[in-house]
C-alpha cells in the first residue's frame, strides 16, 4: 500500500531578493573600452553597463536554447586562455553553398607557425537537443609552416537533415541551428591527433566559426535512393507524399473535474489517468522533466469538517506499484495540508503547511511545483478576496512521471476522502503559474451558493434541535430523579403550584422562520432521544422524516407533498438524508411541486455527501448518461456507484434495516404478479404447509423468501434460520444442509457451533454440492490457515463451476499466499476475479470494475465506461433500493396509485431499468394521475431512459418506436429514430419489431442500408422492397411464439397472394375486386381464429404442480462478512439467490 514519507521539512515563507549593485571601487574595467567610443573612465557606471551589455550580446551568439533544468551551480567549461602568448596562426573558411546540403563544399584557409593539427566540426541543434556533432575531420600540417594554405573539404550531413520524408526516410528532423567551426592546435602543445575532441579544443591557438542556413523539412528535396519500389508500395507512398502533416491540437491543460463532486469522507473517489501527449514536442518536454517537475494544480473545495482520521485524501498520485507518487496532497486532523513527494532516490518526503484550510467556505487551492520549490495558495470566496500563501523549498530531486499510474480525487481503498465538496479542478502538466495567471472559475456559481446557504440554514436548525432537546431532557431528568428519591417533592408536585422550566431563548422571528420544526419538536417525545448531540439530532431528523412519509402514504399522499416539503427540509438539515433524496426527486421531476433543477441538484449533492444510497445512485446515473443538466463523466459516475457497490455486500449480510431483495418484476407480467405474496398470502401459506410436511424444496424456498425478503415477504432472518435448521436436520437435502452450516459458522440468529457446522459442510460436500466444497476451502483458509488445503478444495469447486471458488483463488494470488507461488500475481488474480464476476460474484465484479477504472493491469485496459457498468450492476442489488421497489410493487398490487407512483418515481430516478419501465407502465394506465402530479412527460421520459440501459427489454424499444412514429405530447415525429427502435427490438428477437419495419415499408418508408446491415439482411436485396418485405415477414413468422396463425404469418400469406394475383391478372378492375374479396376473406379468417382461441382458453392457477417453486441458490448467509475491510479482499462462500 502507498507509504507516507517520514522525513518532514518545516517550511519557511520565502521572499525573493535582488543582489545589490557592486560598489564603484569593485567595478571591473571593460576589456572592450577601446572599441566603444562613448565608454569613458569618467563614467564608471555607464562603462560597466555598456560593457555588460556587450558581453551579453557576445554570449548570446554562442548560446543554444536548452530545456535542461536550471541550477545555481556552474562548472567552468573552457579554461582561461594564456593572455601572455601571442600566435600568428589563423584559420578562415568559405562555404560555397550557404544552405545545408547533403555534401557542402567548404574552403579552409589557414596558417600554422608550428607543426599543427587542423580541426573541422559541424554541430547541430534542434528544438529539444543542442550541440550534437554530425561531422568531424582533422588533418596534420608539419611541413608547410608560416605559409597560408587552402584545402577544400566536402562536409557530408546526415540525410535526415537535408532531405524530405519519403518511404525510407521516415522522420526527418527540423534543425534550428548548424554551426561549422574550425580551430588549430599545435602538435607539441597538447593538440595531437590522439587527443580527444573536447580536450583538443581547449588547446586551440586559432579558431573560427560560421552559421549555415537551415532548410525547413518541407522545402527540402527528395533523395534519390537509387532503388525501385514495388508498384503497390509506390502507389501507397504517393497518396501521402505531398501531404504536410500537422501537429495534433493539444495543450498541457487538463480539466480533471468540471462539475461539483460530493465527497462523503469514505473510501471512494474519482480516478483519473493521464496519457502520453500525442504531440511529440510536448511529450519530449514531459519526459525531460521526470526528475524536475514543473506543473500547477488548481481546485475548488468546500470543507464541512477537518479530517477525522490521520489523513484524508484530496488529490494524490498512485504509481504502477500501488505506492504514493508526486504529488500527493492530503488534509490533516488540524486542517493543514500534508503534501508528499516521491524522490528520485526512491524515498518519500512530506511537508505540512503552516496555515489551515477554511471550513464551510468555498476556496480555491493552487499548488505549483517548479523543481524543488512548491508554492501553496488558498484564495477564499468566489471573488478570491483573501488568501494565504506559502513557499516551500527543497534541495531534493523529485521523481514525477504522471503517466506511470493514476490520480485519485478524494478517497480510495488506501485512504478516506475529505468531507465536503470538490469544485472545478484544473491540472497544468508542464507549466508553473502564479494564481493570477490561472483561469479556473467556479462555474456552477448558483449551485455553489445554494450549497453554502443550505449549510448555513442547517447549522441554525441543528442548533435549535440540539438546544431544544437538551432543555427538555434536563428538565425531565431532574423531575424523574426527584420523584424517585423525595416524597416531599411528590406531594408538592400534586398539590403545589405547577412546575416551570427554563424558557427557550428564541425570538419570535426565528420561530416564524421554522414553524413546522418547532411544532414537530413540541409533539415529539424527546426523553427517549439519545443524549449525544449528534445522535440526538440525527434521531429527530429520522422521526420528522417518518412523520412526513406517513402522510405521503395516505390515499391522496401526492396531494400532501407541498405541505410535507418543509418537514423534509428540516429532516435533511438534521443529517437524515433519505429526506434529501425525496426532495431531490420532487424538484427534479416536479412531483406536485414546481420543477426546479437547481434545487434538485442541491439535494442530490447533499444526499450524496451524506452517503445516502439512493442519492449516490441518482448522481451516478445522471453522470453516466449525461442527462438533466448533469455533464457526462464516467469517472465521476464511477465514484458514486462504487461507493454504494462496496456497501452492497455488507448490506446483504446485515440483518437489520429496511431492505428487500431486488427482483425483476414487471407490471406487464401478470403471471409473475400472481405469485407475489405476503406472510398471510395464499402462496406463502401453501409453501408453509408443504414445508411443515417435510418438503425440502418448500423449506428451502420459504427460508430464502424470509431471509432475503423475496416475493413480497418481509425480511425475517430469525424465522428463515428456523426453517434452514429444520430442513437440514430432518432431510438429506444438500442445499439445506449447506445453508444451515453457513448459519452456524457465522452465528447469525443462532449460537456459533463450528464443530457441527464443519460436520454438516462435509456432509453436503460429500453429496456433490459445489458450494459446500468451496465452503470447506473457506474453513481451512479462515480458521486453520492451511492455504494448501484451501487451494485444493477451491480448485475442485472451481472445476465444478463455483464462482466463489474462482474469487477465492484470486484472493490467494493477490495476497501472494498461493501454494508454490512465492509472490503476488495480480495478473492471475485479475483473471480469477473476472471469471468470478462472469458467474455473478459481487466482490469479483467490484475488483474488475476497479481494474477497468485504473487500467493498471495489462489484462484490464482502462475502460471507464465498462467500470461504471460493472459497479452499477452491483449497486443496483442494494437492499435499500429493493425495499423502495418492493413498497412500490405492494402499493400497485393493493391499488394504492398515489403510493405506487411515489415509490416507483423514487426508484426510477436511481437509474434501475425495471422501475423505469414499470413507472412508464403506470403512467400509461393512469395518464390522469401522471399529468396531474408529475412535471415531466412520464411515459416518454422513462421509456426513453430505459432503452439506453444495458439489456433493455424489447417492449421498451417498441414503445419508443411507437412514440417516435406517432409523436407524443410535445415531442415531434421522427421516422428515422422510430426505425432504429424497431430494428433494435427485432435484433433482440421480438417478432413485433420485424412486423413494424415491414409495415413502414408497406407505407412507403425507406429503411436505411445501415439498418438492414444491422439486421444482417443480404445486401443484394437492399434495393428491392418486395424482397425485403419477404425477408422481414419470414423472420417475423419464425420469431413469433404463437402456435396458431399470427399477424406475421397472415401478412406473409397476404404478400404472396398479392404477388401471385398481380402476376396473373392485369386488369385493374378485376385486380381491385379480387383484392377486396381476398381482404374480406382474410379478415374473416382472423376473427374466426381469435374467437376459437378465446373460447378455448380457461383461467389457470399460478402453479398447477403440487411442488413448490424450484429452489434458487442457497441463502447467502455467507462467511464473507470479513469483507468489510475495504483495503483488501477476503475469501467468500457466497451463494446469492438467483432470480
Amino acid at each position: 500500500f502507498p507509504g507516507l514519507g517520514f522525513s518532514v521539512l518545516q517550511s519557511q515563507d520565502l521572499t525573493s531578493t535582488h543582489p545589490p549593485p557592486p560598489p564603484p571601487d569593485l567595478i571591473t574595467p571593460c576589456p572592450f573600452a577601446s572599441l566603444i567610443p562613448f565608454c569613458s573612465p569618467v563614467k564608471p557606471v555607464c562603462l560597466y553597463l555598456v560593457c555588460l551589455l556587450f558581453l551579453k550580446l557576445l554570449t548570446l551568439l554562442n548560446v543554444v536554447p536548452s530545456l535542461g533544468r536550471p541550477t545555481s551551480l556552474t562548472t567552468s567549461v573552457t579554461p582561461k586562455a594564456e593572455q601572455s602568448v601571442a600566435y600568428k596562426d589563423f584559420i578562415y573558411f568559405t562555404v560555397f553553398e550557404g544552405n545545408v546540403r547533403n555534401v557542402s563544399e567548404v574552403s579552409v584557409e589557414y596558417l600554422c607557425s608550428q607543426p599543427c593539427v587542423v580541426n573541422l566540426e559541424a554541430v547541430v541543434s534542434s528544438e529539444f537537443r543542442s550541440s550534437i556533432p554530425v561531422y568531424k575531420k582533422r588533418w596534420k600540417n608539419e611541413k608547410h609552416l608560416h605559409t597560408s594554405r587552402t584545402q577544400i573539404v566536402h562536409v557530408k550531413f546526415p540525410s535526415i537533415m537535408v532531405y524530405r520524408d519519403d518511404y525510407f526516410i521516415r522522420h526527418s528532423i527540423s534543425v534550428s541551428a548548424v554551426i561549422l567551426r574550425a580551430w588549430i592546435t599545435h602538435k607539441y602543445s597538447g593538440g595531437d591527433l590522439n587527443v580527444k575532441w573536447e580536450e583538443n579544443l581547449l588547446h586551440a591557438v586559432a579558431k573560427n566559426y560560421t552559421l549555415l542556413k537551415t532548410v525547413p523539412p518541407f522545402e527540402r528535396p527528395f533523395k534519390d535512393h537509387q532503388v525501385c519500389l514495388e508498384w503497390n508500395m509506390d502507389y501507397i507512398w504517393n497518396l501521402r507524399a505531398n501531404k504536410i502533416p500537422q501537429c495534433p491540437l493539444e495543450n498541457d491543460v487538463v480539466t480533471l473535474l468540471g462539475f461539483l463532486y460530493a465527497s462523503s469522507g469514505e473510501n471512494t473517489g474519482i480516478v483519473k489517468k493521464f496519457l502520453r501527449f500525442h504531440n511529440r514536442e510536448l511529450e519530449a518536454t514531459r519526459r525531460q522533466r521526470i526528475d524536475y517537475p514543473v506543473f500547477t494544480v488548481s481546485l475548488w473545495l468546500y470543507l464541512l469538517h477537518y479530517c477525522k482520521a490521520n489523513l484524508c485524501g484530496i488529490l494524490y498520485f498512485v504509481d504502477s506499484n500501488e505506492m504514493y507518487g508526486t504529488p500527493s496532497v492530503f488534509l490533516t486532523e488540524e486542517g493543514h495540508l500534508h503534501i508528499q513527494m516521491h524522490l528520485v532516490k526512491g524515498e518519500d518526503l512530506a511537508v505540512k503547511t503552516k496555515f489551515t484550510m477554511p471550513l464551510k467556505e468555498w476556496f480555491r487551492l493552487d499548488i505549483s511545483f517548479n523543481g524543488g520549490q512548491i508554492v501553496v495558495t488558498t484564495s477564499i470566496g468566489q471573488d478570491l478576496e483573501s488568501y494565504h500563501n506559502q513557499t516551500i523549498s527543497f534541495r531534493e530531486d523529485f521523481y514525477y512521471n504522471d503517466t506511470a499510474g493514476y490520480f485519485i480525487i478524494g478517497g480510495s481503498r488506501y485512504v478516506a476522502g475529505i468531507e465536503g465538496f470538490f469544485g472545478p479542478l484544473k491540472y497544468y502538466r508542464l507549466h508553473t503559474l502564479h494564481p493570477t495567471q490561472i483561469f479556473n472559475p467556479l462555474l456552477e456559481k448558483q449551485l455553489a451558493e445554494q450549497i453554502k446557504s443550505y449549510y448555513e440554514r442547517c447549522a441554525q436548525v441543528q442548533e435549535i434541535v440540539s438546544m431544544y432537546t437538551s432543555t427538555v431532557q434536563q428538565g425531565g431528568g431532574r423531575q424523574e430523579a426527584c420523584d424517585l428519591q423525595n416524597s416531599y417533592l411528590d406531594l408538592k408536585l400534586r398539590y403545589g403550584s405547577p412546575s416551570t422550566c427554563r424558557a427557550f431563548p428564541w425570538e419570535k422571528e426565528l420561530k416564524d422562520q421554522h414553524p413546522g420544526l418547532f411544532q414537530a419538536l413540541l409533539e415529539m417525545g424527546l426523553w427517549t432521544v439519545p443524549r449525544n448531540q449528534n445522535e440526538s439530532v440525527l434521531e429527530i431528523g429520522r422521526r420528522i422524516f417518518e412523520k412526513a412519509v406517513k402522510r405521503l402514504s395516505t390515499v391522496d399522499g401526492l396531494h400532501q407533498i407541498s405541505s410535507v416539503v418543509p418537514f423534509l427540509m428540516d429532516s435533511s438539515c438534521c443529517g437524515y438524508h433519505k429526506a434529501s433524496y425525496y426532495l431531490a426527486v420532487f424538484y427534479e421531476t416536479g412531483l406536485n411541486v414546481p420543477r426546479d433543477q437547481l434545487q434538485g441538484m442541491l439535494y442530490s449533492l447533499v444526499g450524496g455527501q451524506g452517503s445516502e444510497r439512493l442519492s449516490s445512485m441518482n448522481l451516478g446515473y445522471k453522470h453516466y448518461q449525461g442527462i438533466d443538466n448533469y455533464p457526462l463523466d464516467w469517472e465521476l459516475s464511477y465514484a458514486y456507484y462504487s461507493n454504494i457497490a462496496t456497501k452492497t455486500p455488507l448490506d446483504q449480510h446485515t440483518l437489520q434495516g429496511d431492505q428487500a431483495y431486488v427482483e425483476t418484476i414487471r407490471l406487464k407480467d401478470d403471471e409473475t404478479l400472481k405469485v407475489q405474496t405476503k406472510e398471510d398470502g395464499d402462496v406463502f401459506m401453501w409453501l408453509k404447509h408443504e414445508a411443515t410436511r417435510g418438503n425440502a424444496a418448500a423449506q428451502q424456498r420459504l427460508a430464502q423468501m424470509l431471509f432475503w425478503g423475496q416475493q413480497g415477504v418481509a425480511k425475517n432472518p430469525e424465522a428463515a434460520i428456523e426453517w434452514y435448521a429444520k430442513g437440514a436436520l430432518e432431510t438429506e437435502d444438500p442445499a439445506l444442509i449447506y445453508d444451515y452450516a453457513i448459519v452456524l459458522f457465522k452465528g447469525q440468529g443462532v449460537k456459533k457451533n463450528r464443530r457441527l457446522a464443519l460436520e454438516l459442510m462435509k456432509k453436503a460436500a460429500s453429496k456433490g454440492l459445489h458450494q459446500a466444497v468451496n465452503g470447506l476451502g473457506w474453513y481451512y483458509h479462515k480458521f486453520k490457515k492451511n492455504y494448501a488445503k484451501a487451494a485444493k478444495y477451491w480448485l475442485k469447486a472451481e472445476e465444478m463451476g463455483n464462482p466463489d471458488a474462482s474469487y477465492n483463488l484470486g484472493v490467494l494470488y493477490l495476497d501472494g499466499i498461493f501454494p508454490g507461488v512465492p509472490e503476488r500475481n495480480q495478473t492471475l488474480a485479475g483473471e480469477y476475479f473476472h471469471k468470478a464476476a462472469q458467474g455473478g460474484h459481487i466482490e469479483g465484479t467490484l475488483w474488475c470494475s476497479l481494474y477497468y477504472i485504473t487500467g493498471n493491469l495489462e489484462t484490464f485496459p482502462r475502460d471507464p465506461e465498462k467500470a461504471v457498468v460493472w459497479a452499477k450492476h452491483v449497486a443496483e442489488k442494494n437492499g435499500y433500493l429493493g425495499h423502495v421497489i418492493r413498497k412500490g410493487l405492494n402499493a400497485y398490487l393493493e391499488g394504492s396509485w398515489h403510493e405506487a407512483l411515489l415509490y416507483y418515481v423514487l426508484a426510477a430516478e436511481t437509474g434501475i431499468e425495471v422501475s423505469q419501465t414499470n413507472l412508464a407502465h403506470i403512467c400509461e394506465e393512469r395518464p390522469d394521475l401522471a399529468k396531474r402530479y408529475l412535471g415531466v412527460n412520464c411515459v416518454w421520459r422513462y421509456y426513453n431512459f430505459s432503452v439506453f440501459q444495458i439489456g433493455a427489454p424489447s417492449f421498451a424499444y417498441l414503445k419508443m418506436g411507437d412514440l417516435y412514429y406517432y409523436g407524443h405530447q410535445n415531442q415531434s415525429q421522427d421516422l428515422e429514430l422510430s426505425v432504429q427502435m424497431y430494428a433494435q427490438a427485432a435484433l433482440d428477437g421480438d417478432s413485433q419489431g420485424f412486423f413494424n419495419l415491414a409495415l413502414l415499408i408497406e407505407e412507403g418508408a425507406i429503411i436505411p442500408h445501415h439498418i438492414l446491415d444491422f439486421l444482417e439482411i443480404d445486401p443484394t436485396i437492399h434495393s428491392n422492397n418486395i424482397s425485403i418485405l419477404q425477408e422481414l415477414y419470414e423472420r417475423c413468422w419464425s420469431q413469433s411464439s404463437e402456435e396458431s396463425f399470427s399477424p406475421c404469418s397472415l401478412a406473409w400469406l397476404y404478400l404472396h397472394l398479392r404477388l401471385i394475383w398481380g402476376a396473373v391478372l392485369h386488369s385493374a378492375l378485376i385486380y381491385f375486386l379480387g383484392t377486396f374479396l381476398l381482404s374480406v376473406l382474410i379478415a374473416w379468417t382472423v376473427q374466426y381464429f381469435q374467437f376459437v382461441s378465446a373460447s378455448g382458453s380457461r383461467p389457470t392457477p399460478a402453479r398447477s404442480s403440487s411442488d413448490p417453486p424450484a429452489p434458487t441458490a442457497s441463502p447467502a448467509v455467507t462467511p464473507a462478512a470479513d469483507a468489510s475491510a475495504q483495503d483488501r479482499p477476503t475469501v467468500t462462500n457466497n451463494a446469492e439467490p438467483r432470480e
